[in-house]
Protein backbone atom coordinates (compact mmCIF):
# COMPACT_ATOMS: atom_id res chain seq x y z
CA UNK A 1 0.00 0.00 0.00
CA UNK A 2 1.68 3.89 -1.29
CA UNK A 3 2.45 5.45 1.82
CA UNK A 4 1.15 9.13 1.93
CA UNK A 5 3.15 11.89 3.49
CA UNK A 6 4.21 11.63 6.83
CA UNK A 7 2.92 14.70 9.87
CA UNK A 8 4.80 16.00 12.53
CA UNK A 9 2.08 16.32 15.56
CA UNK A 10 4.73 17.28 17.55
CA UNK A 11 2.43 18.08 21.51
CA UNK A 12 5.83 17.59 23.46
CA UNK A 13 3.55 17.02 26.51
CA UNK A 14 6.49 16.68 28.76
CA UNK A 15 8.52 19.46 27.67
CA UNK A 16 5.62 21.71 28.40
CA UNK A 17 5.55 21.21 31.62
CA UNK A 18 8.86 21.60 32.43
CA UNK A 19 9.51 25.15 33.73
CA UNK A 20 5.69 25.64 34.65
CA UNK A 21 5.56 27.27 37.92
CA UNK A 22 2.86 27.39 40.26
CA UNK A 23 1.93 30.87 39.19
CA UNK A 24 1.50 29.52 35.57
CA UNK A 25 -1.51 27.27 37.09
CA UNK A 26 -3.68 28.62 34.81
CA UNK A 27 -2.00 28.21 31.54
CA UNK A 28 -0.99 24.84 32.28
CA UNK A 29 -4.41 24.12 32.84
CA UNK A 30 -5.44 24.84 29.26
CA UNK A 31 -1.97 23.43 27.58
CA UNK A 32 -3.01 20.31 29.35
CA UNK A 33 -6.92 20.25 28.65
CA UNK A 34 -6.05 20.92 25.02
CA UNK A 35 -3.07 18.55 25.09
CA UNK A 36 -5.73 15.55 26.61
CA UNK A 37 -8.38 16.77 23.86
CA UNK A 38 -6.07 16.49 21.24
CA UNK A 39 -4.73 13.29 21.93
CA UNK A 40 -8.27 11.78 22.05
CA UNK A 41 -8.63 12.55 18.83
CA UNK A 42 -5.68 11.19 17.57
CA UNK A 43 -6.33 8.07 19.25
CA UNK A 44 -9.75 7.83 17.73
CA UNK A 45 -8.11 6.66 13.79
CA UNK A 46 -12.10 5.79 12.68
CA UNK A 47 -13.04 9.55 11.75
CA UNK A 48 -10.98 13.27 11.76
CA UNK A 49 -12.85 15.09 14.86
CA UNK A 50 -12.85 18.46 14.03
CA UNK A 51 -14.56 19.58 16.37
CA UNK A 52 -12.67 18.32 19.48
CA UNK A 53 -9.53 19.69 17.56
CA UNK A 54 -11.41 22.64 17.37
CA UNK A 55 -11.79 22.73 21.69
CA UNK A 56 -7.86 21.93 21.55
CA UNK A 57 -7.36 24.79 19.67
CA UNK A 58 -9.50 26.65 22.07
CA UNK A 59 -7.52 25.88 24.86
CA UNK A 60 -4.17 26.86 23.55
CA UNK A 61 -5.40 30.27 22.47
CA UNK A 62 -6.17 30.88 26.06
CA UNK A 63 -2.84 29.75 27.24
CA UNK A 64 -0.89 31.76 24.50
CA UNK A 65 -3.25 34.64 26.04
CA UNK A 66 -0.74 34.57 28.91
CA UNK A 67 2.46 33.37 27.11
CA UNK A 68 2.22 34.08 23.25
CA UNK A 69 5.69 33.87 23.04
CA UNK A 70 5.79 30.56 23.44
CA UNK A 71 6.59 28.73 20.50
CA UNK A 72 5.97 24.98 21.78
CA UNK A 73 2.52 25.76 22.20
CA UNK A 74 2.37 28.09 19.52
CA UNK A 75 3.34 24.73 18.00
CA UNK A 76 0.68 23.19 19.15
CA UNK A 77 -1.54 25.50 18.15
CA UNK A 78 -0.51 25.12 14.71
CA UNK A 79 -0.86 20.84 14.80
CA UNK A 80 -4.57 21.47 15.73
CA UNK A 81 -5.20 23.90 13.40
CA UNK A 82 -4.19 21.68 10.26
CA UNK A 83 -6.03 18.72 11.74
CA UNK A 84 -9.21 21.23 11.34
CA UNK A 85 -7.38 21.82 7.72
CA UNK A 86 -7.38 25.01 8.55
CA UNK A 87 -4.15 25.08 6.11
CA UNK A 88 -3.44 28.58 6.01
CA UNK A 89 -3.75 29.52 9.29
CA UNK A 90 -1.34 26.06 9.83
CA UNK A 91 0.84 27.61 6.93
CA UNK A 92 1.38 31.16 8.97
CA UNK A 93 2.00 29.82 12.27
CA UNK A 94 4.65 26.88 11.62
CA UNK A 95 6.56 29.79 9.22
CA UNK A 96 6.80 32.04 11.99
CA UNK A 97 8.00 29.22 14.38
CA UNK A 98 10.59 28.58 11.76
CA UNK A 99 11.44 32.06 11.69
CA UNK A 100 11.73 32.64 15.67
CA UNK A 101 13.31 29.40 16.52
CA UNK A 102 16.78 29.26 17.63
CA UNK A 103 16.84 25.37 17.80
CA UNK A 104 17.77 23.42 14.40
CA UNK A 105 15.46 19.97 15.61
CA UNK A 106 12.26 22.96 16.41
CA UNK A 107 13.36 24.34 13.34
CA UNK A 108 13.02 21.19 11.37
CA UNK A 109 10.18 20.18 12.79
CA UNK A 110 8.24 23.53 12.28
CA UNK A 111 9.65 23.35 8.40
CA UNK A 112 8.32 19.71 8.27
CA UNK A 113 5.12 20.33 9.11
CA UNK A 114 5.26 23.83 6.68
CA UNK A 115 5.92 21.17 4.12
CA UNK A 116 3.06 19.29 5.06
CA UNK A 117 0.80 22.73 5.12
CA UNK A 118 2.06 24.03 1.66
CA UNK A 119 1.36 20.47 0.37
CA UNK A 120 -2.51 20.22 1.05
CA UNK A 121 -3.11 23.66 -0.50
CA UNK A 122 -1.40 21.95 -3.78
CA UNK A 123 1.58 24.69 -3.18
CA UNK A 124 4.29 21.81 -4.51
CA UNK A 125 7.10 24.36 -5.04
CA UNK A 126 6.96 25.51 -1.54
CA UNK A 127 6.08 22.10 0.19
CA UNK A 128 9.31 20.96 -0.92
CA UNK A 129 11.35 23.95 -0.47
CA UNK A 130 9.94 23.44 3.33
CA UNK A 131 11.42 19.85 3.22
CA UNK A 132 14.39 20.67 2.14
CA UNK A 133 14.95 23.65 5.17
CA UNK A 134 13.97 20.41 7.53
CA UNK A 135 16.39 18.37 5.91
CA UNK A 136 19.15 21.25 6.41
CA UNK A 137 18.24 22.07 9.73
CA UNK A 138 18.15 17.86 10.46
CA UNK A 139 19.12 15.71 7.77
CA UNK A 140 18.52 12.53 9.54
CA UNK A 141 14.80 13.33 8.98
CA UNK A 142 13.15 10.16 7.49
CA UNK A 143 10.12 11.60 7.42
CA UNK A 144 10.70 14.91 5.83
CA UNK A 145 13.23 12.81 3.13
CA UNK A 146 10.37 10.61 2.35
CA UNK A 147 7.89 13.69 2.07
CA UNK A 148 10.48 15.49 0.49
CA UNK A 149 10.65 12.64 -2.84
CA UNK A 150 6.75 12.43 -2.72
CA UNK A 151 5.89 15.58 -3.13
CA UNK A 152 8.57 16.12 -6.28
CA UNK A 153 7.10 13.00 -7.51
CA UNK A 154 3.45 14.45 -6.84
CA UNK A 155 4.90 17.42 -8.90
CA UNK A 156 6.24 15.63 -11.70
CA UNK A 157 3.19 13.80 -12.42
CA UNK A 158 1.38 16.81 -12.44
CA UNK A 159 3.88 18.08 -15.20
CA UNK A 160 3.51 15.15 -17.11
CA UNK A 161 -0.41 15.71 -16.95
CA UNK A 162 -0.61 18.94 -18.03
CA UNK A 163 1.80 18.40 -21.03
CA UNK A 164 -0.65 15.77 -21.99
CA UNK A 165 -3.10 18.21 -21.33
CA UNK A 166 -1.11 21.01 -23.37
CA UNK A 167 -0.33 18.27 -26.03
CA UNK A 168 -4.36 16.70 -26.39
CA UNK A 169 -5.35 21.11 -26.32
CA UNK A 170 -2.64 21.47 -29.06
CA UNK A 171 -3.90 18.69 -30.65
CA UNK A 172 -7.68 19.74 -30.80
CA UNK A 173 -6.38 23.17 -32.09
CA UNK A 174 -5.03 21.57 -34.95
CA UNK A 175 -7.85 19.73 -35.35
CA UNK A 176 -9.68 22.59 -35.56
CA UNK A 177 -7.83 24.54 -37.57
CA UNK A 178 -7.68 21.48 -40.26
CA UNK A 179 -11.50 21.24 -40.14
CA UNK A 180 -11.31 25.37 -40.51
CA UNK A 181 -9.03 24.73 -43.23
CA UNK A 182 -10.74 21.84 -44.94
CA UNK A 183 -14.04 24.04 -44.72
CA UNK A 184 -12.58 27.22 -45.66
CA UNK A 185 -10.94 25.21 -48.79
CA UNK A 186 -14.35 24.15 -49.30
CA UNK A 187 -16.15 27.58 -48.84
CA UNK A 188 -13.56 28.54 -51.66
CA UNK A 189 -14.34 25.45 -53.83
CA UNK A 190 -17.69 26.06 -53.47
CA UNK A 191 -16.96 29.80 -54.35
CA UNK A 192 -14.65 28.79 -57.46
CA UNK A 193 -17.79 26.66 -58.38
CA UNK A 194 -20.07 29.22 -57.99
CA UNK A 195 -17.84 31.91 -59.78
CA UNK A 196 -17.19 29.09 -62.80
CA UNK A 197 -20.97 28.84 -62.53
CA UNK A 198 -21.82 32.41 -62.87
CA UNK A 199 -19.27 32.45 -65.50
CA UNK A 200 -20.95 29.78 -67.80
CA UNK A 201 -24.02 31.31 -67.18
CA UNK A 202 -22.74 34.49 -68.30
CA UNK A 203 -21.12 32.88 -71.85
CA UNK A 204 -24.69 30.87 -72.08
CA UNK A 205 -26.37 34.50 -71.45
CA UNK A 206 -23.90 35.73 -74.04
CA UNK A 207 -23.78 33.19 -76.36
CA UNK A 208 -28.20 33.19 -76.13
CA UNK A 209 -27.79 36.85 -76.65
CA UNK A 210 -25.20 36.69 -79.33
CA UNK A 211 -27.97 34.13 -81.43
CA UNK A 212 -30.70 36.19 -80.70
CA UNK A 213 -28.91 38.80 -82.65
CA UNK A 214 -28.24 36.49 -85.31
CA UNK A 215 -31.37 35.27 -85.43
CA UNK A 216 -32.29 38.74 -85.35
CA UNK A 217 -30.50 39.84 -88.25
CA UNK A 218 -30.97 36.82 -90.41
CA UNK A 219 -34.92 38.12 -89.34
CA UNK A 220 -34.35 41.45 -90.76
CA UNK A 221 -32.53 39.38 -93.97
CA UNK A 222 -35.16 37.83 -94.34
CA UNK A 223 -38.08 40.97 -94.24
CA UNK A 224 -35.75 42.56 -96.34
CA UNK A 225 -35.63 39.89 -99.01
CA UNK A 226 -39.61 39.43 -98.48
CA UNK A 227 -39.66 43.25 -99.33
CA UNK A 228 -37.10 43.74 -102.35
CA UNK A 229 -38.85 40.29 -104.04
CA UNK A 230 -42.47 42.36 -104.88
CA UNK A 231 -40.25 44.83 -105.92
CA UNK A 232 -38.33 42.57 -108.12
CA UNK A 233 -41.29 41.35 -109.48
CA UNK A 234 -43.04 44.47 -110.56
CA UNK A 235 -39.82 45.09 -112.30
CA UNK A 236 -39.70 42.40 -114.30
CA UNK A 237 -43.17 42.66 -115.22
CA UNK A 238 -42.53 45.91 -116.42
CA UNK A 239 -39.91 45.20 -118.27
CA UNK A 240 -41.74 42.01 -119.92
CA UNK A 241 -44.68 44.87 -121.16
CA UNK A 242 -42.00 47.28 -122.67
CA UNK A 243 -40.78 44.07 -124.54
CA UNK A 244 -44.30 42.50 -125.54
CA UNK A 245 -44.88 46.45 -126.66
CA UNK A 246 -41.83 46.41 -128.46
CA UNK A 247 -42.42 43.45 -130.35
CA UNK A 248 -46.07 44.59 -131.27
CA UNK A 249 -44.45 47.79 -132.52
CA UNK A 250 -42.00 46.02 -134.44
CA UNK A 251 -45.15 43.24 -135.86
CA UNK A 252 -47.03 46.38 -136.90
CA UNK A 253 -43.41 47.73 -138.48
CA UNK A 254 -43.13 44.87 -140.27
CA UNK A 255 -46.76 44.77 -141.38
CA UNK A 256 -46.81 47.84 -142.43
CA UNK A 257 -43.63 46.72 -144.71
CA UNK A 258 -45.17 43.41 -145.49
CA UNK A 259 -48.33 45.49 -146.78
CA UNK A 260 -46.03 48.14 -148.90
CA UNK A 261 -44.30 44.91 -150.51
CA UNK A 262 -47.24 43.60 -151.62
CA UNK A 263 -48.72 46.55 -153.33
CA UNK A 264 -45.64 47.61 -154.65
CA UNK A 265 -45.45 44.14 -156.33
CA UNK A 266 -48.98 44.15 -157.21
CA UNK A 267 -48.44 47.46 -159.04
CA UNK A 268 -45.36 46.39 -160.98
CA UNK A 269 -47.32 43.30 -162.46
CA UNK A 270 -50.16 45.82 -163.11
CA UNK A 271 -47.53 47.46 -165.49
CA UNK A 272 -46.16 44.71 -166.81
CA UNK A 273 -49.31 43.07 -167.40
CA UNK A 274 -50.23 46.31 -169.52
CA UNK A 275 -47.18 45.93 -171.25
Amino acid sequence: MKRSFIPYFTLIIGLLLIGISAQAQNERKFIRQGNDIFEQALNDTTKIDTTAFSQAETAYRKALEKRPDDLKWNFNLGDALYKQMKFEQATSKFEEIAEKSDDKLEKARAFHNLGNSMMMQNKLDESIDAYKNALRNNPEDLESKYNLVYAMNLKKQQEQQQQQQNQDQNKDQNKDQNQNQDQNKNQDQNKNQDQNKDQQNKDQQDQNKQQQNQDKQQQNQDKQQQQQQPQQQKISKENAERLLQALQNDEEKIQEKVKKAKAAKAQQRKTDKDW
